[in-house]
């Protein structure tokens, strides 16, 4: 198993990590299989989606924000429910495929990191396996 380190800088974002998932596959002795992506946090998640504009994920952001608002009815005394809520939402795991060392994804795919309740220090685990 691997651990990317991530330092997330604002409370909410989409950290484009395609290509450092891309470099441990590459680095590995898997040629063919299966990439497990998996985020060991609550208010932390992952997502496969448009990376060639930037926009998209602002939208994604701006659009959950309209559904999951900051301030609402909340129990929760951390007084974060919404990161919690929204990363429900992501999901915390991904498989994509492994095809000749490479990711298998769209043309204008990638894998975001979705930050919630940052900034903090965050891990995504990653475990290639060959098939």
């Amino acid at each position: 198993m691997h651990r990317i380190e991530i330092n997330t800088r604002d409370k909410v974002e989409f950290l484009d990590v395609t290509g450092e998932i891309q470099r441990l596959i590459s680095n590995s002795t898997i040629n063919n299989g299966i990439c497990y992506i998996f985020v060991p946090h609550t208010t932390a998640g992952i997502t496969l989606n448009e990376h060639a504009d930037p926009d998209v994920t602002r939208d994604i952001i701006n659009r959950l924000s309209v559904v999951v608002p900051d301030k609402a009815d909340y129990r929760h005394v951390e007084g974060n429910s919404q990161a919690h809520i929204k990363a429900s939402l992501m999901g915390h795991s991904k498989v994509v495929f492994v095809e000749n060392r490479k990711l298998v994804l769209g043309t204008w795919q990638g894998i975001f990191f979705c930050e919630f309740d940052g900034p903090r220090r965050r891990q995504i685990l990653v475990k290639i396996i060959s098939g």
